[in-house]
């Protein structure tokens, strides 16, 4: 087991949470703070917080583009029942 220091098992209070969530939904600067607290090893704590904020951003990832995937399919089967509907078969 590694040894850790008591800085490093510092428990952050819940304005540190708060303020955390703000400074990750910041477009780039948020991005960067991301990935420098998740490989950080200063506050464990904080560490475990960014790297399950990744967890977080990859679930939404995944359920936006099965969502966006279900929209475009929808769609292309709505048009391609119109086109279908459109054919006309003659007899011969």
């Amino acid at each position: 087991m590694k040894d850790y220091t008591r800085e490093q098992l510092r428990p952050l209070s819940p304005w540190a949470y708060f303020g955390l969530q703000i400074l990750f939904s910041i477009p780039v600067i948020g991005f960067v703070f991301l990935i420098v607290f998740s490989i950080s090893g200063s506050n464990i704590n904080r560490r475990n917080f960014a790297r399950s904020y990744w967890c977080v951003l990859f679930i939404v990832l995944v359920i936006t583009v099965v969502m966006a995937l279900l929209g475009a399919s929808s769609g292309l089967l709505e048009q391609l029942k119109e086109f279908l509907a459109g054919i006309t078969v003659s007899p011969l």
